[in-house]
């Protein structure tokens, strides 16, 4: 295996960046866009594909409806409505919005059109409960500058967003309907070559441009990049969906072009084998009963939820599902990602057996019943009987898609930087218009309205954030680029509090935790303003505040107030301060008398030991010093 040369390979690049607009009201209704703490409504569907005007089914849909699961929805009438429902038709477009898009466009020296046509997009996922994402395109065309050079706009379109996921079960999706409708601006850029940081460079420009308008949401969720990735002969763009952070978009370029050019190499190699056709009928065979003793704690959860268990014979393929041009690809990973998403476990294939569980006696049967010759491949699926006719299909079709090179498809990234199988790439049949809403008109005077507030430039904002609360550029720019900004504006209004000491507790403190593993969800922009509020009444010491919320985001304490008390983090009474920093004074005299002012070091990491937390630090450091030089003058 040899390392990735990517700018060897022609990797090319395309940006789509989906903001959501702070504009105080969903798209199409009146709804706060708020996240529930309650649900009092629940109601489930069951969706189905229909066709499009020239009686085409979308492949997307086709691989949804698969599936076959049932949809619970989650409602709170504080932030959705029977809009939100699909049992109301849409109310007029939100005017905020409309501004909004247009600010953007103008910025981005884009050609506005004076009539904007909704259209319906297929999404048959569960995320929408019509069935359809509402979507217009606003403009088309311009350009955004990054370091000089200028990157080509393709399209800016207004949607609405997506319902939230709350889990997703072997035959049900739970989703809650606090987030759909929510108004949210998608801007499509050329593709372009570059690194996978040039390209990241190429986001965080975008990403400072809309937060200049301060018109846009901040926080997890509140943007999310898809990225269309092909490279030089790979023959199709694949779409990597669901790019939260900037950090991660640069490991997801990194690793799909890996993926990429190792399914080329893949394809290179198939094309030089000798290789028949599967058949669907000689070729697959039921080995359930061969399973009935096996070992494999998999299989025997199959059989026992009533699964068959199916073997495949891939006649010429020896060797080449375990097979990795660069490490952690191959074409058995890629099969497996594929079963996954159809609610099965996974499968064996020939090159990782004999193995997790299963012996090399039940392989020579598989072998023996397949008649399997040495240059053949197998594979073993578990599954309901239905599912698993549907599941072969779409196996053979990726097998005969492998020696062609990469297969159109849409991918999710994870939270490591990798992709994995989502569904097929949606076709032309995926749109259609929106018959219960009219032509939307965009005058001249709104578009001059429009340019007349395009937003400061991200250095003029960072200058005007640096006086204002007296912070250095750094620190400014973290601020600036987090989606802590409104937070720390919220926060500083009250002027007891520093604006370094909010801002480096935002930026560094909440991202070490995350670097930690933990989960930054669970603290909630509440907590956060609870914690602030509870330093500048003095109820606890701003050091505590680590912990706190290292005690929410673990999971470990639920709410603030909860973190306190399990840490034991109230601020202490001056006279017990005293009394257990002169215990610690009285302990350690012969290291006062020995080292002087130098024994503050040691002193004060053993009074941390026990005050952490507990104390402002500031206060804690004088004390101590203040208790040191009284015995040393005394002496």
């Amino acid at each position: 295996m040899s390392e990735i040369q990517i700018d060897k390979i022609g990797l090319l690049v395309g940006l789509e960046i989906h903001q959501q607009l702070a504009t105080g009201a969903k798209l199409f209704c009146r709804c706060k866009p708020i996240e529930s703490e309650e649900y009092p409504i629940k109601f489930s569907r069951k969706l189905r594909i229909t066709s499009s005007e020239l009686g085409e089914f979308d492949p997307s849909a086709i691989f949804e409806k698969s599936k076959e699961k049932t949809i619970v929805y989650y409602a709170n009438p504080e932030s959705s409505c029977l809009v939100e429902q699909d049992d109301e038709p849409p109310h007029d477009l939100d005017p905020n919005a409309k501004e909004t898009v247009l600010i953007m466009s103008s910025a981005l020296k884009s050609n506005i059109f004076n009539e904007i046509y909704v259209m319906r997009k297929l999404v048959i996922d569960g995320s929408n409960t019509s069935g359809f994402q509402r979507t217009m395109l606003v403009s088309m065309g311009g350009n955004l500058e990054v370091n000089g050079k200028k990157v080509g706009v393709q399209s800016i379109c207004l949607e609405e967003d997506a319902a939230k996921l709350l889990q997703d079960l072997k035959d049900t999706r739970e989703y809650s309907l606090d987030r759909l409708g929510i108004p949210l601006v998608e801007i499509a850029l050329d593709p372009v070559s570059g690194t996978p940081e040039e390209i990241k460079n190429i986001a965080l420009t975008l990403g400072r441009m809309l937060r200049a308008t301060k018109r846009v949401g901040r926080g997890i969720g509140s943007i999310r990049q898809d990225v269309n990735v092909s490279i030089e002969g790979g023959g199709s763009v694949i779409e990597v969906k669901g790019v939260q952070k900037l950090d991660q978009l640069e490991k997801v370029i990194e690793y799909e072009a890996k993926r990429q050019h190792g399914l080329k190499i893949i394809a290179e190699k198939l094309r030089t084998l000798k290789i028949e056709k599967i058949s669907k009928t000689q070729d697959v065979k039921d080995v359930s009963n061969i399973f009935k003793s096996c070992k494999s704690k998999i299989i025997q959860k199959s059989l026992s939820e009533g699964s068959s268990i199916k073997a495949m014979r891939i006649k010429g393929y020896a060797g080449m599902f375990g097979w990795e041009p660069y490490q952690g690809i191959r074409l058995g990973k890629q099969l497996g990602e594929l079963v996954r998403f159809f609610g099965l476990g996974g499968l064996f294939h020939s090159d990782e057996l004999p193995n997790y569980g299963i012996e090399e006696s039940e392989i020579q049967e598989i072998r023996s019943i397949l008649e399997i010759k040495p240059s053949d491949a197998f594979i073993i699926l578990a599954g309901n009987e239905r599912k698993l006719d549907t599941v072969i299909e779409s196996i053979i079709k990726r097998i005969e898609d492998a020696r062609n090179g990469i297969p159109a498809e849409t991918r999710a990234a994870t939270v490591t930087g990798e992709t994995v199988f989502l569904r097929p790439r949606p076709g032309s049949s995926r749109m259609y218009p929106e018959t219960d809403i009219p032509p939307i008109i965009v005058n001249n005077i709104e578009i001059e309205q429009a340019r007349d507030k395009i937003p400061k430039s991200w250095e003029e904002n960072l200058i005007a954030l640096q006086n204002q609360y007296e912070l250095n550029q750094q620190l400014s720019a973290q601020i600036f680029d987090s989606e802590y900004l409104d937070l720390f504006e919220t926060i500083c209004k009250d002027k007891r509090v520093s604006p370094n000491f909010v801002a480096s507790t935002l930026c560094s403190t909440i991202t070490n935790l995350e670097r930690q593993g933990m989960d930054s969800e669970l603290l909630r922009t509440t907590d956060i303003l609870e914690a602030f509020s509870l330093v500048t009444e003095g109820k606890i010491a701003k050091e505590s505040l680590e912990m706190i919320f290292e005690s929410v985001m673990s999971g470990k304490s639920k709410t603030i107030m909860e973190a306190i008390k399990s840490n034991a983090l109230n601020t202490m009474e001056d006279t017990e301060l005293h009394k257990i920093l002169d215990e610690l004074v009285k302990s350690n005299l012969k290291m006062i008398e020995d080292q002087g002012l130098r024994s503050m070091g040691p002193l004060m990491g053993l009074a941390m030991k026990t005050l952490r937390g507990k104390v402002d630090g500031q206060k804690l450091n004088q004390l101590l010093e203040d208790k040191i030089k009284i015995k040393i003058d005394g002496k």
